[in-house]
C-alpha cells in the first residue's frame, strides 16, 4: 500500500438510491449552453456553437439536501438544474451509438454558479473556475442505476425557489444528447468509471438568497430539495 506524506483526502462520492453503497466520483464534466433557450438568455446563438465543457473538482459534489453554504466572494449565486450522468465503464473515442453502454446511472444535480465572477472571467477572457468550481458547487441527489430508470431522453426538468417555478424544460430539448456528449468528451479525454457529466440547464437561471428553499427534479429520475445558507460574515 502506498504511503503519503500527508493524510490522503477522503474519496468524493454520491449516494445511490436504495443502497448503502456509494458511487465514487473521479471527475465532474459540465456542458455549457446545452438548451437553446438558455443559450439565448446568456447571449449566445445555439445554432452556431459546438458543445463546450468546463469542470468542477470531485469534492464540489455534495448531497443536495439540508442547508448548503452560500459561497464567499459573490453577491450573485445562481441555480442551474441539470440531469447528471454517472459513468460506470471506461471509454475513449466512443461512437454515439455505443455511448450509453458506459452509463451506470442518472441523478439530479444543480450547477451552482457565482455569476458575477463568471461574468468577470468572460469579460476578461479568463477561465471560469472561480465562478463555477467552488466548494459545494455541485449538489447532487442520489444516483439511480440504469436498471431502475433506463436511459431517460425526455421528461420535465424543473426547479422551484420558495414554491415558485424558475426553470422548466424537457430532456428532449437538449441540443447535444447524452450519447453525443459522451462521444464528444471521449474524443478529448478517456472517460473513466466514476466520472460525472452535468448535461446542461434549461432557461430561467436566476439568483438565490440566504434562506431560499430550492426544490427541483428530473421526471423519471428523482427530486431534490435544499435550503441556501447564510452569507459568510467575512
Amino acid at each position: 500500500m502506498s504511503q503519503f506524506v500527508i493524510s490522503a483526502p477522503p474519496q468524493a462520492s454520491v449516494a445511490v438510491a436504495g443502497s448503502d453503497a456509494r458511487f465514487p466520483v473521479r471527475r465532474v464534466f459540465c456542458v455549457g449552453r446545452n438548451y437553446a433557450a438558455h443559450a439565448r438568455e446568456m447571449g449566445s446563438n445555439p445554432d452556431r456553437e459546438p458543445p463546450f465543457f468546463f469542470m468542477k473538482p470531485a469534492d464540489a459534489v455534495v448531497a443536495a439536501e439540508g442547508t448548503l453554504p452560500y459561497p464567499p466572494l459573490t453577491s450573485e449565486l445562481h441555480h442551474e438544474i441539470e440531469l447528471v450522468v454517472a459513468i460506470g465503464a471506461d471509454g475513449e473515442n466512443v461512437d454515439a451509438g455505443d455511448a450509453l453502454s458506459l452509463v451506470w446511472g442518472y441523478g439530479v444535480g444543480v450547477d451552482l454558479t457565482r455569476r458575477d465572477l463568471q461574468q468577470q472571467a468572460k469579460d476578461t477572457r479568463r477561465p471560469w473556475d472561480w465562478g463555477k468550481a467552488f466548494d459545494a458547487s455541485a449538489p447532487c441527489g442520489p444516483l439511480h442505476a440504469v436498471d431502475d430508470v433506463g436511459h431517460p431522453s425526455e421528461g420535465r426538468v424543473w426547479l422551484d425557489v420558495n414554491g415558485e417555478n424558475r426553470q422548466t424544460g424537457d430532456l428532449n430539448e437538449l441540443i447535444w444528447s447524452v450519447p453525443d456528449l459522451i462521444a464528444e468528451i471521449s474524443r478529448s479525454v478517456k472517460l473513466v468509471a466514476g466520472d460525472l457529466i452535468f448535461t446542461g440547464t434549461p432557461a430561467g437561471v436566476g439568483p438565490l438568497e440566504p434562506g431560499d428553499k430550492v426544490s427541483a427534479g428530473v421526471a423519471g429520475v428523482g427530486e431534490i430539495a435544499f435550503t441556501v445558507g447564510q452569507k459568510p460574515t467575512t
